[in-house]
């Protein structure tokens, strides 16, 4: 255990999906799904929206989450599919990544059951708020660059691989903060926050950060708050997170999807005029201390102390390129071989023309080149985080 890095707010009881093209094209059919219905956005009450809106995100490549209006529906799908069940939430799969080189932590929970006691990993100790045993899977649908469905006359093709996450999840979206969370932070070095985007009453969300203003107070001065931003099931209320907790918070992290919602429009990532225009724009929107933005491409952080963080850049894209090679269960080793990988040309041309455009405050780091049959899209961001974390945590060693 280690009682020096906390890492919150909420794990989840994930169902992933393998692809099946058949599977999904007998559903177009039997529902008789039009391309003119694909939408991103649709709300989803039943089977028939699910399908509209995962076939919308792979129309895109894009990844997201999406709120589900019954558990019911996410059963119901994941049973047409070969599945296996893991652990998900930032925390919990920074915490795996974090696990693989020899990194540990105090994970903060909202519910429990007999999956998490059994997968939690075994070096990481946690806290939880849940009173009794529960379970609200989260579907986790991946699919690979050239997935192919077919829609009417329409047949569709995924331009890149990633994840969409379906779920109705209360303790998530109630998000109670359990009464050790203070005493925890009294002794840490660094408090990793996630988890607010599942909240969608703007009047709990309000107290749930009072209450973590409060937990906050425990937290040493000098201790490291990284914020994990996510895709937000109501949008509006990201403010509340911001103008409440912003002072405190380090580190604000996010990814390209994320990005682009903030900034309202799709952006050309490797167009370096077009992305320092999107990166002020950002920084004007979340005036943090430091702003983490991480890609396919490439990641930077953006700030004061940006080279600061350049070690930390670097392990988060090693640790989250292993998991895309390597999926579930990767070593130090593996950990180790994926930096001897050669860097993404593209990205380390972006990265050499923001520096020149952006100078000392920006600090850009090349994602790797990497060619896999099977990548893993699940849990990149997340362990995007963890391989920031303990980069930070092994300094020194």
């Amino acid at each position: 255990m280690n009682e020096k890095l906390v890492l919150g707010l909420g794990g989840t009881v994930d169902y992933e999906i393998v692809w099946d093209s058949r599977v999904i094209d007998n559903l177009v059919l039997e529902y008789a799904i039009q391309a003119s219905e694909l939408s991103r956005l649709i709300a989803i009450r039943s089977e028939r929206d699910l399908l509209i809106a995962l076939l919308a995100f792979v129309k895109d490549g894009a990844g997201g989450e999406r709120f589900v209006a019954s558990s019911r529906t996410v059963e119901q799908f994941a049973a047409r599919f070969e599945r296996r069940i893991t652990l998900g939430g930032t925390g919990v799969r920074a915490a795996y990544a974090m696990e693989a080189v020899g990194v540990s932590c105090t994970l903060h929970l909202v519910s429990i059951d007999d999956n998490v006691r059994r997968l939690l990993p075994r070096e990481s100790a946690y806290i939880s708020s849940a009173e009794r045993d529960t379970l609200d899977p989260h579907l986790i649908v991946q699919f690979v660059e050239g997935s192919r469905v077919r829609v009417g006359e329409l047949e569709l093709r995924s331009p890149h691989a990633n994840r969409v996450i379906f779920a109705n999840d209360p303790p998530n979206a109630e998000l109670v903060l359990s009464d050790d969370l203070g005493a925890s932070l009294e002794r840490a070095e660094l408090f990793m926050i996630s988890g607010f985007n599942s909240i969608q009453s703007e009047e709990l969300l309000l107290r749930r950060l009072d209450d973590m203003r409060r937990h906050l107070s425990h937290l040493p001065n000098d201790a490291l708050v990284f914020y994990e931003d996510a895709g937000f099931h109501v949008p509006t209320l990201s403010r509340h997170v911001r103008e409440a907790l912003l002072e405190r918070i380090d580190v604000y992290s996010m990814n390209e999807d994320e990005m682009q919602a903030y900034v309202g429009r799709a952006l050309d990532l490797l167009d370096v005029d077009e992305m320092a225009v999107a990166l002020g724009e950002l920084r004007e929107l979340i005036p943090a201390a430091l702003l983490v933005v991480h890609t396919k491409f490439w990641s930077l952080a953006l700030g004061a102390r940006a080279d600061d963080y350049e070690d930390a850049l670097r392990g988060a894209i090693q640790m989250a390129s292993t998991r895309y090679v390597r999926g579930d269960g990767f070593t130090e080793r593996n950990y180790e071989q994926t930096g001897l990988l050669p860097v993404n040309p593209l990205g380390a041309d972006f990265a050499h023309g923001i520096r020149d455009r952006l100078g000392a405050e920006v600090c850009c780091v090349p994602a790797f080149l990497l060619t896999v049959a099977q990548p893993t899209t699940i849990g990149l961001g997340d362990t995007f985080v963890g391989g920031f974390i303990a980069a930070i945590a092994r300094r020194g060693r």
